[in-house]
């Protein structure tokens, strides 16, 4: 699993390479790296508001710009020296609260919540769906566990990135599905499936994780 790549390195580097002058512009402009992360957790927020009232194609949109904001930090942060502790911590907790409002969304939409304030229905209504929302409840967990894994890994002196489905992947992954969903017919079935998807693999890599760090652990202290 280790091996294998759902965003393969090219790919990465092409998107940095798009992302890099946008980075060094808002840096010359004085933008500070936390700003960006709050920017990234608002249109979160949003995302999670469309994805609520089944909004996914403008959903999508907003949560590809929550996920260039939480880019453009990172090179920010690098690219002008103003890297801290607190700033990863900050960055990193703020990530976990914008994956739950995508999920809180989904679960609104799927268990049949009305709609709110001003909003419509603009794409597609469905009837409310338990087991979908326990798939999403699935989601979260794995979601949160594969970054739990990482951050208690590091704290015991291991370095874990191992695995397919982490927060880049995760993200990219709901995307795909989100456009999916907008598919005449057969979309809502299409983004349930990318749903079941993410909790499945979101979870295995996290369970991945757990041998990675026991064998590593292990190694560097054979006697226990």
């Amino acid at each position: 699993m280790a091996q294998l790549a759902f965003i393969s390195d090219r790919n990465r580097e092409r998107y940095l390479k798009i992302v890099r002058p946008i980075a060094k512009f808002l840096g010359r402009a004085g933008v500070h790296p936390n700003i960006l992360s709050m920017t990234g957790l608002v249109l979160s927020a949003a995302a999670g508001l469309f994805f609520s009232q089944g909004s996914f194609f403008w959903a999508a949109w907003i949560v590809v710009l929550a996920g260039i904001c939480d880019t453009l930090d990172g090179q920010i942060a690098r690219e002008n020296n103003k890297r801290s502790n607190f700033g990863a911590f900050f960055d990193s907790t703020l990530d976990r609260y914008g994956d739950m409002f995508f999920f809180i969304g989904l679960a609104y939409f799927f268990s049949g919540g009305k709609t709110f304030f001003l909003f419509q229905v603009v794409e597609t209504k469905t009837g409310p769906s338990p087991w979908t929302v326990l798939v999403i409840i699935l989601a979260i967990a794995g979601s949160f566990m594969v970054s739990y894994t990482r951050a208690r890994a590091e704290g015991l002196g291991v370095e874990c990135k191992e695995g397919v489905m982490q927060r880049p992947e995760r993200i990219t992954l709901l995307v795909i599905g989100s456009l999916l969903g907008t598919v005449p017919v057969v979309g809502i079935l299409l983004l349930k499936l990318t749903l079941i998807v993410l909790a499945v693999t979101s979870n295995l890599t996290a369970i991945y994780r757990i041998f990675f760090i026991r064998n590593s652990l292990q190694t560097e202290n054979p006697a226990k």
